[in-house]
């Protein structure tokens, strides 16, 4: 059995493709996932499954287009690629909401961090590691321009998690 933490992007934000988090887990039950576990409405969940990586996300995705109408983005990851982007994160903050996590699809070809620089506020502060581009937001990343143009900027898409969320994860990856 392996282990995952799904993130699913853009789900039950707004009023917009609503998949409550029972019904997920009743999807990902009946796709033979085991100790599956939520984590907010967001789109957050820990679980194991005998099946490969490569070909889960996609087929997670669509079993919610045939229920749902709606096809989200899934990144799966492993708990050492979780423990990986702790690790490596180079803000030192205890500001759970204000420092964000921005795991990417794949490894960015030719990233405009110039671009960034142009948009960030004199607060902000942010870093790109390999498939992870940290933000630092302490006036909120609601306000945050540079928050905005991340996605666009790095030319692969991208889903978010705060600190809170991150550390949660983590969490819930180490309970039995």
């Amino acid at each position: 059995m392996h282990t995952y933490i799904a993130l699913f992007r853009g789900i039950n934000i707004g009023g917009k493709h609503i998949l409550p988090m029972p019904e997920l887990v009743g999807i990902l039950r009946g796709m033979g996932c085991e100790k599956v576990k939520t984590y907010i409405q967001s789109g957050n969940v820990v679980f194991q499954s005998k099946k490969q990586r490569a070909v889960l996300a996609g087929e997670i995705s669509a079993k919610i287009l045939q229920r749902y109408d709606f096809e989200p983005k899934v990144l799966l990851l492993e708990p050492t690629e979780l423990q990986e982007a702790v690790a490596n994160n180079p803000f030192a903050t205890d500001e759970g909401k204000a420092l964000h996590f921005f795991f990417l699809e794949s490894f960015p070809a030719n990233p405009d961090l110039e671009r960034l620089m142009t948009v960030k506020a004199k607060s902000e502060k942010f870093k790109l590691r390999k498939k992870i581009f940290y933000l630092y937001t302490p006036d909120g990343v609601g306000r945050s321009k540079l928050a905005t143009k991340v996605e666009q900027s790095i030319g692969v898409a991208v889903t978010a998690r705060n600190w809170n969320t991150v550390s949660k994860l983590l969490a819930m990856v180490k309970q039995p």
